[in-house]
């Protein structure tokens, strides 16, 4: 392969960066759904012939930190060398290189000269699959309960999309066709892009040269990441944080996970993690991969170093099979981004007694799905979001209030629009919470609640969420976050009080209110500034003052 000069490496490797992009620019402003269009649950990028990740756009780590893996399994059944114009890649696949059903990868073929120089890359979290309820099924006792199971495959696209057979499979057995087929057709416009900006870059340099680009880039970031790993205290570190519980019982579900830093690598050992479960809250190993990569690529090293798959070359991670965090088929996987957190948490706790000034305490991190569906005349209705909550604060910084956790990166969707495509429900409440996050020398993030009317009967609510009995911990003496809750108050005066995990009828006239805690605390609240304090006060989010307390004590 050609050796690139410096000028030539910047700008083909600035162009691809820029071509990622404008595919996640072209993904969302393409989709149909809420939780595509509004909610931005999806992810693309650009991969080289080989399966690795070259570029990606800004928007979901959890999806593309592992996107390689999900490509090579279907290069494995359908090698680069038997592919053609026209074809495309398709995996959800949790125990083939994907992650949970809703997560649809597609890859699309750069042919330049009749030969494949990489990949244009998509996925969207896809509202409905089927299954065995709408949006999500959080009885699921195995993978074939949670929706449509597409294996690593290859597929023609005029032949068996665009109207045919296989385009008709899937709008055959999903709820809300229109809105489903609508986002496919999103992810193939994505990789459209992805795929004519990469053929402009060969025309105009020269195939060998943005080949040559291609490899250098994943080079750069391992070479960068090795260095950031050298500075590092070397030595062994031990993490732990736990899923409340999988359901059925209250038994929480540990992660652990034991860190060792080398002279230019890391090893990541979760040996001791709990045994997989009966319920949907497994994860899949390549969203543990993509967790523990995320933990370790936010602490250690710069955010100007590109995530691509040289990134992952100076990480070892090791997972025992048959664990909650790399279970045996056919478990269910819906819920795996809780788990997922447990893993970023553990590690995070583990790199903090190595690199104290450059962790975040621990935030409400949990995916909270919140589902309501409502079959009607014209057919269902399903309304799907993911809640976060208040990030960990730090050395230097309060953790950001009412985000999606840092694994996922999901925007909120606006009320006008749930107004505009929803006619079953109707959003009465949403605000910050006040106290919600742990004060410190640095407090936590502020989470916040959401109240939903419900305006027909026969409404279904399905959530998945944790943090409901085990809070968010601070750390160097920062407080804990508060935990979360879910209640529907009914049309009668009565209030429920749900699990975590659950699925209820409602009916017309019922609230649902949903909060979502805060993050939790970092250092001793006796270090925090008066300025800060009084700022909290004045914006409402604090309640009391933690200064009466140091007042009264000093007396």
């Amino acid at each position: 392969m050609i050796q690139l000069g410096p000028i030539d490496y910047a700008v083909i490797s600035q162009a691809l960066i820029a071509s990622a992009r404008e595919m996640g620019v072209k993904l969302i402003r393409s989709a149909y759904s809420t939780i595509l269009r509004e909610a931005r649950d999806g992810s693309a990028g650009l991969m080289d012939r080989f399966g690795n990740t070259v570029a990606q756009a800004e928007l979901i780590p959890m999806q593309l930190g592992p996107i390689g893996e999900t490509l090579r399994a279907c290069l494995r059944r359908h090698p680069v060398e038997t592919l053609e114009e026209g074809d495309f890649l398709i995996n959800n696949d949790p125990f083939e290189g994907g992650q949970h059903i809703p997560d649809v990868f597609i890859f699309t073929p750069i042919f330049v000269a009749g030969r494949v120089v990489g990949f244009g890359a998509s996925v969207a979290h896809h509202l409905d699959l089927g299954g065995g309820a709408p949006g999500l099924n959080i009885h699921a006792s195995d993978v074939y309960q949670e929706g449509l199971r597409f294996p690593p495959s290859k597929y023609d696209f005029q032949r068996d999309w665009n109207g045919g057979s296989f385009e008709r499979l899937v709008t055959a057995n999903v709820r809300v066709p229109d809105l489903t087929i609508g986002d496919f057709n999103a992810q193939f416009a994505a990789n459209a892009i992805g795929v004519m900006r990469v053929k402009q870059l060969c025309e105009r340099y020269g195939t060998d040269k943005v080949e040559a680009a291609m490899k250098d880039m994943q080079d750069y970031s391992e070479r960068r990441v090795r260095a950031a790993i050298a500075l590092a205290p070397k030595g062994t570190f031990y993490g732990e944080d736990a899923v409340d519980d999988d359901g059925l019982t209250d038994e929480p579900l540990v992660v652990k996970a034991k860190v060792t830093i080398s002279e230019d690598s890391v090893e990541i050992d979760f040996e001791g993690t709990c045994a997989q479960v009966k319920r949907n809250l497994n994860c899949p190993y390549s969203s543990t991969l993509s967790a523990a990569l995320s933990c370790v690529k936010s602490v250690l090293t710069s955010p100007d170093i590109p995530y691509n798959e040289g990134m992952a070359r100076p990480i070892t991670i090791k997972v025992p099979y048959g664990s909650l965090l790399n279970p045996r088929p056919p478990a269910p996987v819906r819920a795996r981004m809780i788990p997922a957190y447990r893993v970023f948490n553990a590690v995070m706790k583990a790199l903090a007694q190595a690199l104290p000034d450059k962790v975040i305490a621990t935030g409400f991190d949990c995916t909270t799905a919140f589902c309501l569906s409502h079959l009607g005349e014209k057919g269902y209705s399903v309304y799907l979001e993911i809640f976060g909550g208040g990030y960990g604060a730090s050395r230097g910084t309060d953790g950001c209030d009412a985000v999606d956790s840092p694994l996922s990166n999901c925007s909120n969707a606006p009320v006008e629009s749930l107004d505009i495509d929803y006619d079953f429900f109707r959003i009465v409440g949403y605000e910050l919470a006040p106290d919600s996050f742990g004060l410190g020398a640095r407090r936590g993030g502020a989470g916040f609640t959401r109240h939903c009317e419900i305006l027909r009967d026969d409404v279904q609510l399905a959530i998945y969420s944790d943090r409901f009995r085990l809070a968010p911990q601070g750390l160097l003496g920062g407080e804990p976050g508060q935990r979360g809750y879910c209640r529907v108050h009914r049309a009668n005066g009565t209030v429920e009080e749900l699990r975590s995990k659950a699925a209820i009828d409602l009916a017309k006239g019922d609230i649902v209110e949903m909060f979502v805690g805060g993050g939790a605390g970092f250092g001793r609240v006796e270090e925090r500034p008066d300025a800060m304090i009084d700022r909290d006060l004045a914006d409402g989010l604090l309640t009391r003052d933690p200064r009466a307390a140091r007042k009264l004590a000093a007396e």
